[in-house]
Order: C-alpha cells, then sequence, then structure tokens
C-alpha cells in the first residue's frame, strides 16, 4: 500500500454505511498502553525510544500485522506533510504528528485499525467502524490489545490499572467516541443546551479531529472522560445511553425544519450546493461548511444527484495535505483554495472549465 492508493479511496468509516449514519459518521475506541520495562516518553532517552520502537516493530512483525496489505509508516523518517496527511485521514493523533524521535503508525487496508508506536504513550491501539458501532470497534481492539500482550509486558496496577503518561487515561486506558454530524441542532442554535447536558455525565465535547480541535462541518466528537474506577463495559455503555438521544433529538429537529421552515431549510442546502458547484477558489472551512449543508440535503432527501460515500470523502480529500500529495508538490493557500475548487466539481461530476 501507498499514498497513491490513499489518494484514491477513503477508509471503510467513510462510506456511509453502519447503524445510525445519517447521523453518527463513526465509531472510535483507542486503548493506552504503555510498555513496563521502560519508562514514560517525557522521561525516556533517545536510546530507550529507540528500543521501545523496536520491541513493538518486532512483536506487530510477529504476530503477522504488518502483512496482508498492512502498512507501518515511520514518522521519524517522513516529512511534515506526510504526518498531516494521515492526521487528515484520523490515521494518528496530533501528539503523534507533532512528536520527535522514532515513532509511527501501522494501519491496514481498510484505514478500520491503527497501531500508533511511541506517541503520547508506548502504543495507541485504535478501531474506527463506520456509524454507531462503539461495541463493535471495541471489539476490534481487544483482538490486537491481547495480541501484543501475549508478547509485550505491559505497566499494570492491580490497583490503578493501566498506567499511563497522562492521569486522565490510568484504569481502562480507553477513550470511546463518536462523531457526530449534528447540523439541524446547530442551525436551530440547540446545540448548546445538548452539551450543556453531555458534560454533566463525564463526556467530552471535541471538534472533528478530536482534543485541542474546534467543531468544523458541524461535526462533534462525544467521548467519556472518566477511565479510572471503571470498567470497559461501563463506558460503553454510558455511549450507548447518551448517544441514542442526540441522535433522536436531531432526527426531530430536522423533522421540524422540514415540516415548519422547509423553504428556509431547501435554501440553505441549495445555496450551499451551488457554491460548490460553481466555486472557482474555496477554503477548507468554507467547504466543511456547505459540505454539512449538503450532506443534511441528502439525507433528507432534498438532493439526489450526490450520495452520501461522495459528500464524506470531501470532508477528508479535500483537505491540505490530500491536495499537495494530488499535485505533488507544496501549494500555498491561494493555490490550495483553487485546487480544492476544482476536486469538489470534478467530484460533484462536474466538467473542470
Amino acid at each position: 500500500m501507498d499514498f497513491e492508493d490513499l489518494l484514491s479511496q477513503s477508509g471503510e468509516w467513510l462510506r456511509g454505511s453502519g447503524p445510525e449514519s445519517d447521523i453518527v459518521i463513526s465509531s472510535r475506541v483507542r486503548l493506552a498502553r504503555n510498555l513496563a520495562d521502560f519508562p514514560f516518553l517525557t522521561r525516556a532517552s533517545d536510546e530507550q525510544r529507540q528500543e521501545i520502537h523496536r520491541s513493538v516493530r518486532d512483536s506487530l512483525d510477529a504476530l503477522g500485522f504488518t502483512e496482508n496489505g498492512h502498512a507501518y509508516v515511520n514518522l521519524d523518517d517522513s516529512d511534515e506533510l506526510t504526518s498531516l496527511f494521515l492526521l487528515e485521514r484520523h490515521l494518528i493523533s496530533r501528539e503523534l504528528a507533532n512528536g520527535i524521535g522514532d515513532r509511527g503508525v501501522l494501519f491496514n487496508q481498510s484505514e478500520m485499525l491503527a497501531i500508533m508506536v511511541n506517541e503520547e504513550d508506548h502504543l495507541r491501539i485504535q478501531a474506527i467502524r463506520a456509524g454507531f458501532q462503539a461495541r463493535e470497534a471495541y471489539a476490534d481492539t481487544v483482538d490486537v490489545d491481547d495480541g501484543l500482550d501475549g508478547r509485550l509486558r505491559f505497566a499494570f496496577s492491580r490497583r490503578f490499572g493501566y498506567l499511563t503518561a497522562c492521569p486522565t487515561n490510568v484504569g481502562t486506558g480507553m477513550r470511546a467516541s463518536v462523531m457526530l454530524h449534528l447540523p439541524a441542532l446547530v442551525f436551530t442554535k440547540q446545540i448548546d443546551k445538548v452539551f450543556a447536558s453531555v458534560t454533566k455525565i463525564n463526556l467530552a465535547v471535541r471538534g472533528f479531529y478530536g482534543e485541542g480541535t474546534q467543531a468544523s462541518g458541524d461535526f462533534y466528537q462525544i467521548s467519556n472522560q472518566v477511565t479510572l474506577g471503571v470498567s470497559e463495559e461501563d463506558i460503553l455503555d454510558l455511549l450507548e445511553r447518551v448517544v441514542p438521544r442526540i441522535v433522536t433529538y436531531e432526527r426531530e429537529v430536522r423533522g421540524h425544519l422540514m415540516s415548519k421552515e422547509k423553504v428556509r431549510l431547501e435554501d440553505k442546502v441549495w445555496r450551499a450546493f451551488g457554491v460548490l458547484q460553481s466555486a472557482r477558489a474555496i477554503s477548507s472551512e468554507e467547504t466543511m461548511e456547505h459540505l454539512s449543508s449538503v450532506r443534511l440535503g441528502v439525507n433528507l432527501g432534498l438532493l439526489d444527484s450526490v450520495d452520501i460515500a461522495t459528500v464524506n470523502e470531501l470532508f477528508i480529500l479535500t483537505q491540505p495535505a490530500h491536495l499537495q500529495r494530488l499535485k505533488n508538490r507544496d501549494l500555498d493557500t491561494g493555490e490550495r483554495d483553487a485546487v480544492r475548487a476544482g476536486f469538489i466539481r470534478r467530484h460533484l461530476g462536474l466538467d473542470e472549465v
């Protein structure tokens, strides 16, 4: 697998399938693990980082994870554009992209599994599923976790659970999240009420690229805040109680808009589609905003000339690093905006003129 393959496809989690996929884009589970025989990375020497990297790579090789369409990228040997590209695809975290020294990521062809090495912790095992499938994503991580646990000795305390570099991850070491598309709640200015409710029950709200990012395109990630003193089952149960309520609320507001304010809603959707059809230069932020409206219109049956998978892919494929990979050169902001506009028109079935 190489980057040319990635440029022509998107991850399985973006195909618009899975339970509740009109609102729940994806479910992700990430496990943090550290090797017991080494210090946390904040205190590790360069030689220890190298040994951690080597130990994990050897274990992945022995377990067959580097075969059958899997790719491993050593980020210490890669350029900044490669890190940004992988970040845009949600295959690595911002911490790994901005890190230093020996570190890397293994991922499979479907992009449903990623194993990050020397991120904030020695290991981050990540699984992503389309739609609302948090429990299934967790099962994917368990298979990998069990395999590696048989070859690597993880830092574990009978009292505290898995030990992690950040105290907020101690315990299960598990972050489970869902990415939600909530344009109707944003449009009617009810989104803050939802977030005020979920933060009271130990859930965090983050942006499109997770921790430290702002909402973009009406996308929000909801994840657990507490990992200590709760089980993996507790975390999954919490999401399975709360997420359906948010989904129901979004659907109710969409239904109200369709019955009471359809013209206003249609105007928003078709204006957005018109801009994407005709723009000759468009920024990432404006693209996300208009694609959000178009996605809403497709799911409500207001647009039938584009499918959900295409819209979902455009959220990722129009990001800066993807466009520069597409052109195989650095692009300044103006050039990116022009390339992005042409790319969108082609994917919407319009000729490049």
